[in-house]
């Protein structure tokens, strides 16, 4: 079920569907050990999800939306809503809202991240997928929002290389994954990293050796790509929809990969589950928000 391509070695187990098509949307899987393991949302439900130890999911509503979380350095965690950020301040509490970024209801939070500086980037996406009606955002720990990228259609994955130096972001209709300098904290020379040339990239994630996996979307697979951007492995998944991925397990290498069933007629049986496959080289641990 589990196909790698062409570096073999990269991916060293069989892919597994770890539940049932539990989602409508699932997206943004993160592990954290303050948490005990895997989060992810069932976006548009607005509902955060707990694979827990035994296989179970347990499932919280935090409003019409749940866009992406993380840990926060303090314990607890923070929610992306609809249009702004919930925060709880234990790791299994609930969030309760913080405050809203924008007031406009045709625009809604997507995908996000933490930089090397405990700051939370927050994408966001038109409704009607307008070109350049969303925004990338930073907010720092005090909660300050600065516009990172002003002219964006659908903020997708983002993250850093190992050594913090480059960042990596999918602004979906574009059809590639883009790569930045971090100079002093900022993005700057934003170019192409990679041109895919199936499915549409969506969420990403960089492992400890720098390789960057990307989902597809539509095309029902993820792809490792080297810092060079030469592909070195294919996972493909029996679901059309492949929204996200993230390492998780004791030791980093197990690859979580999200999928959605969103606006299928004909939707796969599996649509909705979540997948993990083993690979070779370990993610590294989530980075916190510093607010």
């Amino acid at each position: 079920m589990g196909e790698s391509a062409p570096g073999a070695g990269m991916v060293t187990g069989e892919l597994e569907q770890v539940t049932d098509a539990v989602c409508y949307h699932g997206e943004g899987p993160v592990w954290s050990s303050t948490w005990d393991g895997l989060r992810w949302v069932d976006m548009l439900a607005g509902d955060v999800l707990t694979l827990r130890r035994d296989g179970s999911v347990d499932r919280v509503h935090v409003g019409d939306v749940a866009a992406f979380l993380r840990p926060r350095t303090d314990g607890g965690w923070v929610v992306a809503t609809e249009r702004g950020l919930a925060r709880a301040d234990e790791p299994h509490g609930i969030p309760a809202p913080w405050f809203d970024l924008w007031d406009d209801p045709s625009v809604r939070m997507n995908e996000g991240g933490v930089d090397g500086e405990g700051r939370l980037w927050a994408g966001s996406m038109g409704y009607d997928r307008v070109p350049g009606s969303a925004r990338l955002y930073r907010v720092d720990g005090a909660g300050c929002v600065t516009v990172v990228l002003p002219d964006v259609t659908i903020s997708n994955g983002i993250d850093l290389s190992p050594d913090g130096r480059l960042a990596y972001y999918d602004d979906t209709p574009t059809g590639r994954t883009d790569v930045f300098d971090v100079v002093d904290g900022e993005l700057t020379g934003r170019r192409p990293f990679v041109t895919h040339d199936v499915g549409h990239p969506d969420g990403l994630t960089v492992d400890s050796a720098g390789n960057v996996w990307v989902a597809l979307n539509g095309a029902g697979r993820v792809r490792c790509f080297a810092p060079s951007g030469e592909v070195l492995a294919e996972v493909t998944l029996p679901v059309r929809l492949v929204t996200a991925c993230t390492f998780g397990g004791d030791d980093l290498r197990d690859l979580y990969v999200t999928t959605s069933r969103e606006n299928l007629e004909d939707p796969e049986p599996q649509a909705g589950a979540l997948f993990r496959v083993r690979v070779a080289v370990p993610g590294r641990p989530v980075r916190a928000f510093a607010g």
